[in-house]
């Protein structure tokens, strides 16, 4: 009598996600489904992450502080670069859970507000012989204390709502769909992020409906962002989860 070898007992074929040593069997792939799976912060690849997320979030917000038009649509510099920063929470959240992911808003909130006040104490220092463009350094750099908050605000209620809203529907549904945690939690954090960020930072100098057409054409365009890069995303977040090791069925990891 022949003998089933282990691969074929176990049915170690490699599932859509990417994960290896999964079963094909139909049951057993249905059931794994409602099982989330996470990386460990300490894992291969976060800390490249985290660091390009920081850097996202500073850069976006030096380039915030020009105001660009494109005909009848106005916005800043932040909008080139700053929708990215969500992308790059969904992957983080993703791949590494909610707890990582938390990690990365804290540490992207305490260096802005770093950044903040380096700034702020460079620009109130007084010019050395030689230097002339201290109007100009302010006029970049500046510290607009509400600006500034609004900033801060939007950021880490936004962040902290998408990572959350992507986790609580991995939980829910498994590895499967992944499009509708993507979508989901980005339409949540970016149209928090946007209504906060509007409603301190402009509410009362922006006058009636140019103050709602505002709030609404930067939530569209935000989304718009995480629509079109949705192909590049999924590619981005299969990738890391094929090679980082410490990727796997398990509860949130720290």
């Amino acid at each position: 009598m022949s003998q089933k070898s282990p691969e074929a007992e176990s049915g170690g074929s490699e599932s859509e996600s990417g994960q290896p040593g999964r079963t094909s069997d139909p049951a057993h792939t249905s059931s794994a489904a409602r099982f989330a799976a996470f990386a460990s912060s300490r894992g291969r690849y976060y800390a490249v992450f985290l660091a390009v997320f920081c850097a996202v979030l500073i850069i976006s917000n030096i380039s915030a502080t020009k105001v660009i038009g494109f005909g009848p649509i106005v916005t800043d510099g932040g909008a080139f670069l700053f929708p990215i920063a969500y992308i790059l929470g969904d992957v983080i959240s993703e791949v590494y859970g909610f707890k990582a992911a938390r990690k990365a808003v804290i540490t992207g909130f305490a260096l802005q507000i770093l950044a903040t006040f380096v700034f702020w104490l460079v620009l109130i220092s007084p010019p050395g012989p030689g230097y002339e463009n201290q109007d100009a350094f302010a006029a970049v750099l500046g510290f607009y204390p509400r600006i500034v908050a609004a900033s801060l605000v939007g950021y880490f209620v936004g962040q902290l709502l998408n990572s959350w809203v992507l986790v609580a529907v991995k939980k829910r549904m498994g590895e499967s769909k992944l499009w509708v945690r993507l979508l989901t939690s980005t339409g949540v954090g970016e149209f928090v992020d946007t209504l906060l960020f509007c409603v301190i930072a402009f509410a009362g100098v922006i006058p009636g409906l140019d103050f709602l057409n505002y709030i609404i054409v930067g939530f569209v365009y935000k989304v718009a962002v995480e629509v079109i890069f949705l192909p590049v995303t999924y590619r981005v977040i299969k990738l890391v989860k094929r090679h980082e090791p410490s990727y796997e069925l398990e509860a949130d990891p720290a």
